[in-house]
């Protein structure tokens, strides 16, 4: 199967080295042949989110065009994944944009949602002694319905401890933009998940949504918490014999 790559913003910026090349291996390895289309941008999420649609209208269409050949589109973020699944609504008053986006919404996919519903795969063959707890994020939760595949994948990784995490339906307190506007709020939020992550006595936090990743990271990083915090493509990227990246 031909998968079309949507890395999302913040995967490029800042994690393309790290979960970028985790999930393309992870999908090479299931089989699929991964393609990426350098058109890509922002998929329009921040200016839907602060309710600037005309703006993330714009967003939108340029994404269906750059999108809408591809077999499938997988992203290795539930919450830009999401984004485009808002598209239909978003241009529900144009009929024939609105025709391309419910085309292109119903072969988007977030990475772990693709691997198991759609190419049935449940063990990847990864090997992960670690023990880890897992955060459950916002927009894949509600606007995706996702929810058992990334557990599913991490209790059949071979060596891993997994704990799940209190209060995991809580948001972490990034939401994109509300993290800049509601900034003393975003902190309570994510220092009331921090406490929950130390709680389990995990080693690593691992998530499917980078935004959330990038916000509880820095927060554990500035209290000086010793937790590592990695993208699930990257756990399941752990090699077997040595608990290494397939790439290293």
């Amino acid at each position: 199967m031909k998968v079309s790559l949507f890395i999302t913003c913040i995967g490029d910026v800042v994690y393309s080295s790290r979960v970028g090349r985790s999930v393309v291996e992870v999908l090479e390895r299931a089989g699929c042949e991964v393609v990426f289309p350098e058109k890509q941008t922002c998929c329009g999420q921040p200016a839907f989110n602060s309710g600037y649609h005309k703006e993330a209208k714009k967003a939108a269409k340029h994404f269906i065009r750059t999108f809408e050949h591809a077999e499938a589109v997988v992203a290795p973020s539930g919450s830009c994944a999401g984004m485009v699944k808002e598209y239909p609504h978003l241009l529900v008053d144009e009929p024939s944009w609105h025709d391309r986006a419910r085309k292109l919404a119903d072969k988007t996919y977030e990475f772990t949602q693709f691997l198991v519903d759609v190419l049935n795969i449940t063990d990847i063959g990864a090997y992960f002694p670690k023990r880890v707890t897992y955060h459950t994020s916002c927009h894949m939760t509600r606007i995706m319905k996702v929810t058992e595949p990334p557990v599913k994948l991490l209790e059949n990784v071979e060596g891993i401890t997994f704990d799940t995490l209190p209060y995991k339906e809580q948001c972490c307190g990034f939401g994109g933009t509300f993290s800049v506007k509601m900034l003393a709020i975003s902190e309570q939020m994510v220092d009331d998940k921090v406490k929950h992550i130390v709680d389990t006595k995990a080693e690593v936090l691992v998530g499917s949504d980078l935004g959330c990743l990038m916000n509880i990271g820095g927060r554990l990083e500035r209290l000086g918490i010793d937790v590592e915090v990695m993208h699930i493509a990257e756990v399941l990227n752990q090699r077997q014999e040595t608990g290494e990246s397939v790439g290293n």
